[in-house]
Protein backbone atom coordinates (compact mmCIF):
# COMPACT_ATOMS: atom_id res chain seq x y z
CA UNK A 1 0.00 0.00 0.00
CA UNK A 2 1.19 3.40 -0.92
CA UNK A 3 1.93 5.70 1.69
CA UNK A 4 -0.17 8.45 0.51
CA UNK A 5 -3.33 5.72 0.99
CA UNK A 6 -2.67 5.00 4.43
CA UNK A 7 -4.28 6.69 7.16
CA UNK A 8 -2.95 9.05 9.71
CA UNK A 9 -2.71 7.11 12.79
CA UNK A 10 -3.03 9.35 16.24
CA UNK A 11 -2.45 8.23 19.75
CA UNK A 12 -5.99 9.86 21.91
CA UNK A 13 -5.43 7.86 25.26
CA UNK A 14 -2.91 7.00 27.33
CA UNK A 15 -2.58 4.87 30.38
CA UNK A 16 -0.07 3.68 32.80
CA UNK A 17 0.84 1.14 35.95
CA UNK A 18 4.59 2.10 36.56
CA UNK A 19 6.90 2.10 40.10
CA UNK A 20 6.19 5.53 40.33
CA UNK A 21 2.89 5.87 40.71
CA UNK A 22 -0.31 4.60 39.03
CA UNK A 23 -2.60 6.61 36.66
CA UNK A 24 -0.77 9.60 34.46
CA UNK A 25 -0.26 12.66 36.42
CA UNK A 26 1.29 10.62 39.13
CA UNK A 27 3.71 8.39 36.65
CA UNK A 28 4.52 11.71 35.15
CA UNK A 29 4.94 13.60 38.51
CA UNK A 30 7.55 10.39 39.61
CA UNK A 31 10.22 11.33 36.29
CA UNK A 32 11.14 14.39 37.67
CA UNK A 33 11.98 12.69 41.26
CA UNK A 34 15.30 10.90 41.71
CA UNK A 35 13.90 7.04 42.99
CA UNK A 36 15.10 4.92 46.18
CA UNK A 37 17.74 2.54 45.58
CA UNK A 38 15.50 -1.15 44.41
CA UNK A 39 17.04 -3.55 42.19
CA UNK A 40 13.30 -4.72 42.11
CA UNK A 41 10.98 -2.16 41.63
CA UNK A 42 7.25 -3.14 41.92
CA UNK A 43 4.06 -1.16 42.24
CA UNK A 44 3.56 -1.48 45.92
CA UNK A 45 0.31 1.00 45.79
CA UNK A 46 -1.36 -1.05 43.18
CA UNK A 47 -5.03 -2.63 44.18
CA UNK A 48 -6.29 -4.62 41.11
CA UNK A 49 -9.91 -4.58 42.98
CA UNK A 50 -9.75 -1.06 41.88
CA UNK A 51 -10.18 -2.17 38.13
CA UNK A 52 -12.07 -5.82 38.77
CA UNK A 53 -13.81 -7.99 40.91
CA UNK A 54 -12.30 -10.66 43.05
CA UNK A 55 -13.23 -13.30 40.83
CA UNK A 56 -12.12 -12.11 37.98
CA UNK A 57 -8.77 -11.15 39.46
CA UNK A 58 -8.14 -14.76 40.81
CA UNK A 59 -8.36 -16.12 37.40
CA UNK A 60 -5.33 -13.77 35.80
CA UNK A 61 -1.93 -13.53 36.06
CA UNK A 62 -0.93 -9.70 37.52
CA UNK A 63 0.34 -9.37 34.31
CA UNK A 64 -3.19 -8.73 33.29
CA UNK A 65 -4.51 -6.89 36.13
CA UNK A 66 -1.79 -3.96 35.40
CA UNK A 67 -2.74 -4.28 31.46
CA UNK A 68 -6.89 -4.02 32.54
CA UNK A 69 -5.70 -1.13 34.60
CA UNK A 70 -4.03 0.41 32.07
CA UNK A 71 -6.14 -0.04 29.34
CA UNK A 72 -8.93 1.35 31.50
CA UNK A 73 -7.25 4.41 32.08
CA UNK A 74 -6.54 4.82 28.31
CA UNK A 75 -10.35 4.02 27.01
CA UNK A 76 -11.41 6.64 29.94
CA UNK A 77 -9.06 9.29 28.72
CA UNK A 78 -9.82 8.70 25.24
CA UNK A 79 -13.30 8.71 25.95
CA UNK A 80 -14.61 5.65 24.79
CA UNK A 81 -16.13 4.18 28.35
CA UNK A 82 -19.68 4.73 28.48
CA UNK A 83 -19.26 5.28 32.28
CA UNK A 84 -15.49 5.46 33.00
CA UNK A 85 -16.34 7.38 37.05
CA UNK A 86 -18.49 4.13 38.09
CA UNK A 87 -17.17 1.90 40.54
CA UNK A 88 -15.21 -1.62 38.89
CA UNK A 89 -18.24 -4.32 38.25
CA UNK A 90 -18.50 -6.23 34.90
CA UNK A 91 -22.35 -4.82 34.63
CA UNK A 92 -21.46 -1.63 34.67
CA UNK A 93 -18.67 1.04 34.44
CA UNK A 94 -16.64 -0.45 31.84
CA UNK A 95 -18.32 -0.88 28.72
CA UNK A 96 -17.42 0.77 26.06
CA UNK A 97 -19.59 3.87 24.50
CA UNK A 98 -22.76 2.61 22.48
CA UNK A 99 -21.51 4.24 19.49
CA UNK A 100 -17.72 2.41 19.64
CA UNK A 101 -17.80 -0.44 16.54
CA UNK A 102 -16.38 -3.55 18.34
CA UNK A 103 -15.90 -5.16 15.39
CA UNK A 104 -13.31 -2.50 14.57
CA UNK A 105 -12.03 -2.12 17.33
CA UNK A 106 -8.65 -4.16 17.82
CA UNK A 107 -5.80 -5.30 20.27
CA UNK A 108 -1.82 -5.42 19.68
CA UNK A 109 -0.02 -5.97 23.10
CA UNK A 110 4.06 -6.85 24.18
CA UNK A 111 4.83 -8.72 27.02
CA UNK A 112 8.26 -10.10 27.92
CA UNK A 113 7.15 -14.04 29.74
CA UNK A 114 3.55 -13.07 30.05
CA UNK A 115 2.63 -15.19 33.39
CA UNK A 116 5.58 -16.14 34.30
CA UNK A 117 4.49 -15.58 38.29
CA UNK A 118 1.78 -18.09 37.38
CA UNK A 119 4.09 -20.87 36.10
CA UNK A 120 6.43 -20.39 39.16
CA UNK A 121 3.72 -20.58 41.23
CA UNK A 122 1.88 -23.38 40.14
CA UNK A 123 4.90 -25.65 39.92
CA UNK A 124 6.32 -25.08 43.73
CA UNK A 125 2.29 -26.03 44.33
CA UNK A 126 2.68 -29.56 42.06
CA UNK A 127 5.88 -29.92 43.52
CA UNK A 128 5.17 -29.22 47.37
CA UNK A 129 1.60 -30.52 47.49
CA UNK A 130 0.99 -32.57 44.44
CA UNK A 131 -1.09 -32.50 41.04
CA UNK A 132 -4.66 -32.55 42.20
CA UNK A 133 -3.81 -29.11 43.53
CA UNK A 134 -2.11 -27.27 40.78
CA UNK A 135 -4.96 -24.80 39.51
CA UNK A 136 -6.90 -25.28 36.82
CA UNK A 137 -6.27 -21.74 35.43
CA UNK A 138 -2.51 -22.35 35.37
CA UNK A 139 -2.60 -22.16 31.73
CA UNK A 140 -4.70 -19.84 30.51
CA UNK A 141 -3.05 -17.03 33.32
CA UNK A 142 0.72 -18.02 32.36
CA UNK A 143 0.04 -17.92 28.25
CA UNK A 144 1.59 -14.58 26.84
CA UNK A 145 -1.56 -13.71 24.92
CA UNK A 146 -3.74 -13.59 28.60
CA UNK A 147 -3.41 -9.52 29.21
CA UNK A 148 -5.05 -9.03 25.53
CA UNK A 149 -7.76 -11.95 26.36
CA UNK A 150 -8.55 -10.01 29.22
CA UNK A 151 -8.66 -6.78 27.60
CA UNK A 152 -10.86 -8.42 24.65
CA UNK A 153 -13.02 -10.36 27.02
CA UNK A 154 -13.55 -7.25 29.47
CA UNK A 155 -14.82 -4.71 26.66
CA UNK A 156 -16.18 -7.14 24.09
CA UNK A 157 -13.55 -6.02 21.51
CA UNK A 158 -13.95 -8.46 18.42
CA UNK A 159 -11.19 -7.30 15.81
CA UNK A 160 -8.10 -9.07 15.73
CA UNK A 161 -6.18 -9.80 19.37
CA UNK A 162 -2.55 -10.34 18.86
CA UNK A 163 0.68 -10.31 21.55
CA UNK A 164 4.34 -9.86 20.24
CA UNK A 165 6.93 -11.43 22.10
CA UNK A 166 9.92 -10.02 21.45
CA UNK A 167 12.06 -9.77 24.52
CA UNK A 168 12.44 -6.28 25.44
CA UNK A 169 10.91 -4.62 22.27
CA UNK A 170 7.86 -5.89 22.60
CA UNK A 171 5.99 -2.92 23.19
CA UNK A 172 7.29 -1.06 20.63
CA UNK A 173 6.84 -3.72 17.93
CA UNK A 174 3.49 -4.01 19.09
CA UNK A 175 3.08 -0.23 18.75
CA UNK A 176 4.52 -0.35 15.46
CA UNK A 177 1.99 -3.21 14.51
CA UNK A 178 -1.31 -1.23 15.79
CA UNK A 179 -0.36 1.60 14.39
CA UNK A 180 -0.34 -0.46 10.52
CA UNK A 181 -3.65 -1.84 11.68
CA UNK A 182 -5.01 1.76 11.67
CA UNK A 183 -3.24 2.91 8.72
CA UNK A 184 -4.18 -0.16 6.75
CA UNK A 185 -7.53 0.09 7.35
CA UNK A 186 -8.24 -2.73 9.12
CA UNK A 187 -9.42 -1.33 12.40
CA UNK A 188 -10.19 1.78 13.59
CA UNK A 189 -9.72 1.78 17.11
CA UNK A 190 -6.98 -0.05 18.23
CA UNK A 191 -5.43 -0.64 21.57
CA UNK A 192 -1.94 -0.95 22.09
CA UNK A 193 0.89 -1.35 24.14
CA UNK A 194 2.57 -3.33 27.43
CA UNK A 195 2.77 -5.20 30.16
CA UNK A 196 5.22 -7.43 32.30
CA UNK A 197 5.43 -8.54 35.83
CA UNK A 198 8.63 -10.89 35.14
CA UNK A 199 9.90 -10.43 38.89
CA UNK A 200 9.41 -13.89 39.83
CA UNK A 201 12.21 -15.45 42.12
CA UNK A 202 13.78 -17.49 39.49
CA UNK A 203 13.79 -14.83 36.97
CA UNK A 204 15.28 -12.45 39.19
CA UNK A 205 18.41 -14.90 40.20
CA UNK A 206 18.58 -15.48 36.42
CA UNK A 207 19.17 -12.06 35.90
CA UNK A 208 21.33 -11.47 38.86
CA UNK A 209 24.00 -14.14 37.88
CA UNK A 210 24.24 -12.99 34.12
CA UNK A 211 25.20 -10.14 35.84
CA UNK A 212 22.48 -7.98 34.28
CA UNK A 213 21.00 -6.95 38.13
CA UNK A 214 22.02 -4.00 39.73
CA UNK A 215 23.87 -4.61 42.76
CA UNK A 216 23.28 -1.16 44.29
CA UNK A 217 19.76 -0.91 42.90
CA UNK A 218 20.41 1.95 41.17
CA UNK A 219 19.67 2.64 38.16
CA UNK A 220 22.31 4.76 36.26
CA UNK A 221 21.22 5.47 32.42
CA UNK A 222 24.47 6.08 30.58
CA UNK A 223 26.31 7.13 33.55
CA UNK A 224 29.86 6.37 34.34
CA UNK A 225 28.97 4.54 37.67
CA UNK A 226 26.28 2.20 35.66
CA UNK A 227 26.11 -1.20 37.26
CA UNK A 228 23.29 -3.10 35.65
CA UNK A 229 19.15 -2.78 35.72
CA UNK A 230 17.11 -2.51 38.01
CA UNK A 231 13.61 -4.90 37.31
CA UNK A 232 10.30 -3.83 37.19
CA UNK A 233 6.77 -4.24 36.77
CA UNK A 234 4.91 -1.80 34.68
CA UNK A 235 2.09 -1.70 31.90
CA UNK A 236 1.47 0.92 29.31
CA UNK A 237 -1.68 1.07 26.97
CA UNK A 238 -2.27 3.89 24.31
CA UNK A 239 -5.37 4.61 22.31
CA UNK A 240 -4.79 4.65 18.77
CA UNK A 241 -7.26 5.72 15.99
CA UNK A 242 -7.10 7.32 12.47
CA UNK A 243 -6.36 11.23 12.99
CA UNK A 244 -9.52 12.15 10.80
CA UNK A 245 -11.51 10.10 12.69
CA UNK A 246 -10.03 11.66 16.19
CA UNK A 247 -10.44 15.26 15.07
CA UNK A 248 -14.21 14.66 13.54
CA UNK A 249 -15.13 13.54 17.21
CA UNK A 250 -13.14 15.73 18.83
CA UNK A 251 -10.84 13.78 20.64
CA UNK A 252 -7.57 15.12 22.15
CA UNK A 253 -4.51 14.05 20.87
CA UNK A 254 -1.21 13.43 21.85
CA UNK A 255 0.54 12.50 19.07
CA UNK A 256 1.16 10.89 15.53
CA UNK A 257 2.52 7.72 15.19
CA UNK A 258 4.53 8.24 11.77
CA UNK A 259 6.65 5.68 11.47
CA UNK A 260 8.55 2.29 12.54
CA UNK A 261 11.74 0.13 12.61
CA UNK A 262 12.47 -3.53 13.27
CA UNK A 263 15.84 -4.95 12.51
CA UNK A 264 17.76 -8.10 14.20
CA UNK A 265 21.86 -7.90 15.43
CA UNK A 266 21.98 -11.11 14.46
CA UNK A 267 25.29 -10.91 16.80
CA UNK A 268 24.61 -12.25 20.61
CA UNK A 269 21.49 -14.03 22.23
CA UNK A 270 21.93 -11.20 24.91
CA UNK A 271 24.99 -9.12 23.78
CA UNK A 272 24.36 -6.05 21.58
CA UNK A 273 26.43 -5.79 18.76
CA UNK A 274 29.46 -3.28 19.97
CA UNK A 275 28.93 -0.84 17.81
CA UNK A 276 25.08 -0.32 17.81
CA UNK A 277 24.95 -1.09 14.11
CA UNK A 278 21.36 -3.26 14.61
CA UNK A 279 20.03 -0.32 16.64
CA UNK A 280 21.71 2.41 14.18
CA UNK A 281 19.40 0.56 10.86
CA UNK A 282 16.56 0.50 13.31
CA UNK A 283 16.81 4.03 13.86
CA UNK A 284 17.43 4.97 9.95
CA UNK A 285 14.66 2.36 9.19
CA UNK A 286 12.24 4.48 11.65
CA UNK A 287 13.09 7.56 10.22
CA UNK A 288 12.84 6.99 6.61
CA UNK A 289 9.76 5.49 7.37
CA UNK A 290 8.21 8.70 8.46
CA UNK A 291 9.69 9.96 5.79
CA UNK A 292 12.02 12.23 7.50
CA UNK A 293 15.71 13.05 8.13
CA UNK A 294 17.84 12.31 11.07
CA UNK A 295 18.39 15.96 11.53
CA UNK A 296 14.28 16.55 11.67
CA UNK A 297 14.22 14.26 14.93
CA UNK A 298 13.92 16.91 18.00
CA UNK A 299 13.99 14.04 21.04
CA UNK A 300 15.59 10.79 21.09
CA UNK A 301 13.82 8.29 23.92
CA UNK A 302 16.32 6.04 24.68
CA UNK A 303 15.89 2.34 25.58
CA UNK A 304 18.97 3.11 28.53
CA UNK A 305 18.41 0.49 30.73
CA UNK A 306 22.12 1.23 32.69
CA UNK A 307 23.94 -1.94 31.33
CA UNK A 308 27.45 -0.96 30.84
CA UNK A 309 27.03 -2.93 27.72
CA UNK A 310 23.85 -1.73 25.83
CA UNK A 311 23.95 1.90 27.30
CA UNK A 312 27.21 2.04 25.70
CA UNK A 313 26.39 0.36 22.08
CA UNK A 314 22.94 2.31 21.95
CA UNK A 315 25.33 6.26 22.72
CA UNK A 316 27.14 4.75 19.95
CA UNK A 317 24.56 4.18 17.22
CA UNK A 318 22.66 7.60 18.54
CA UNK A 319 26.12 9.54 17.67
CA UNK A 320 26.50 7.48 14.16
CA UNK A 321 23.02 8.13 13.54
CA UNK A 322 23.01 12.14 14.37
CA UNK A 323 26.11 13.10 13.94
CA UNK A 324 26.45 17.01 14.41
CA UNK A 325 22.72 17.29 15.10
CA UNK A 326 22.75 16.19 18.30
CA UNK A 327 18.98 15.94 19.93
CA UNK A 328 18.47 15.73 23.49
CA UNK A 329 18.98 12.41 24.97
CA UNK A 330 16.62 10.89 28.13
CA UNK A 331 16.16 7.53 29.62
CA UNK A 332 13.48 6.94 32.12
CA UNK A 333 14.64 4.09 33.56
CA UNK A 334 16.20 5.53 36.02
CA UNK A 335 12.60 6.42 38.01
CA UNK A 336 10.92 3.17 36.35
CA UNK A 337 13.56 0.64 36.35
CA UNK A 338 13.20 -1.84 33.15
CA UNK A 339 10.03 -3.60 33.28
CA UNK A 340 11.33 -5.54 29.72
CA UNK A 341 8.20 -6.10 27.08
CA UNK A 342 6.52 -3.23 28.69
CA UNK A 343 9.29 -0.89 28.57
CA UNK A 344 8.43 0.70 25.45
CA UNK A 345 5.01 1.06 26.18
CA UNK A 346 5.50 2.91 29.41
CA UNK A 347 8.72 5.30 27.37
CA UNK A 348 5.31 6.12 25.05
CA UNK A 349 3.70 6.80 27.49
CA UNK A 350 6.20 9.55 28.81
CA UNK A 351 6.60 10.55 25.41
CA UNK A 352 3.41 11.64 25.02
CA UNK A 353 3.15 13.79 28.08
CA UNK A 354 6.75 15.20 26.69
CA UNK A 355 4.54 16.30 23.74
CA UNK A 356 1.71 17.67 25.77
CA UNK A 357 3.86 19.67 28.18
CA UNK A 358 6.70 21.08 26.46
CA UNK A 359 9.34 19.04 28.45
CA UNK A 360 11.31 16.53 28.48
CA UNK A 361 11.96 14.25 32.04
CA UNK A 362 15.27 14.22 32.91
CA UNK A 363 17.82 11.03 33.08
CA UNK A 364 17.78 10.51 36.82
CA UNK A 365 19.73 8.41 38.84
CA UNK A 366 23.65 9.24 37.71
CA UNK A 367 25.92 12.10 38.23
CA UNK A 368 28.28 11.99 35.60
CA UNK A 369 27.33 10.76 31.76
CA UNK A 370 30.29 8.86 30.85
CA UNK A 371 32.75 10.42 28.98
CA UNK A 372 33.00 7.31 25.87
CA UNK A 373 29.13 8.47 25.29
CA UNK A 374 29.36 11.66 22.61
CA UNK A 375 25.32 12.47 22.74
CA UNK A 376 23.89 14.76 24.89
CA UNK A 377 21.98 13.48 27.90
CA UNK A 378 19.27 14.95 29.47
CA UNK A 379 19.75 15.15 32.92
CA UNK A 380 17.51 18.27 34.27
CA UNK A 381 13.96 19.18 33.11
CA UNK A 382 14.42 20.31 30.17
CA UNK A 383 11.90 22.60 28.05
CA UNK A 384 11.36 22.09 24.96
CA UNK A 385 9.60 22.85 21.23
CA UNK A 386 8.05 20.13 20.27
CA UNK A 387 9.26 17.92 17.20
CA UNK A 388 9.42 14.71 16.21
CA UNK A 389 10.87 11.59 18.72
CA UNK A 390 11.79 8.82 18.10
CA UNK A 391 11.39 6.26 20.80
CA UNK A 392 14.20 3.08 20.92
CA UNK A 393 13.59 -0.61 22.53
CA UNK A 394 16.13 -3.06 22.26
CA UNK A 395 15.77 -6.75 23.66
CA UNK A 396 17.62 -10.15 24.13
CA UNK A 397 18.25 -11.97 20.99
CA UNK A 398 19.33 -9.36 19.48
CA UNK A 399 15.44 -7.72 18.95
CA UNK A 400 15.56 -3.78 18.02
CA UNK A 401 12.59 -1.34 17.53
CA UNK A 402 12.31 1.88 17.19
CA UNK A 403 8.65 4.29 16.69
CA UNK A 404 9.07 7.75 15.46
CA UNK A 405 5.91 9.93 17.06
CA UNK A 406 5.03 13.55 15.72
CA UNK A 407 3.16 16.70 17.06
CA UNK A 408 -0.64 16.22 16.03
CA UNK A 409 -0.56 19.83 13.65
CA UNK A 410 -3.19 21.25 12.34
Amino acid sequence: MKKRELRAVAVTGIGVVAPGGVGVEAFWTSLFHEAPPRAVRTVDEFDSSEWMDYKTARRLDRVAHLAVAAGHQALADAGLLAHPDSPASDEDGRELRPDVDRARMSIALGTGIGGVDTLETQMGVRAERGERLVSPFTVPMTMPNAPAAALSLRYGIQGTSQTITTACASATDAIALGARLIAEGRADVVLTGGADHSLTPTCIAGFRNMRALSSSGISRPFDSARDGLSASETAGILVLEPLEQARARGARVYMVVAGAGSTSDAHHLTAPSPEGAGALRCMREAIDDAELEPADIAHVNAHGTSTPAGDLAEARAIATLFGEHRPPVTSIKGVTGHSFGAAGAVEAVAVALTFATGTIPPTLGGTAVDPEMDIDVVTGAYEWQPGPIISNSFGFGGHNASVVFTPAVG
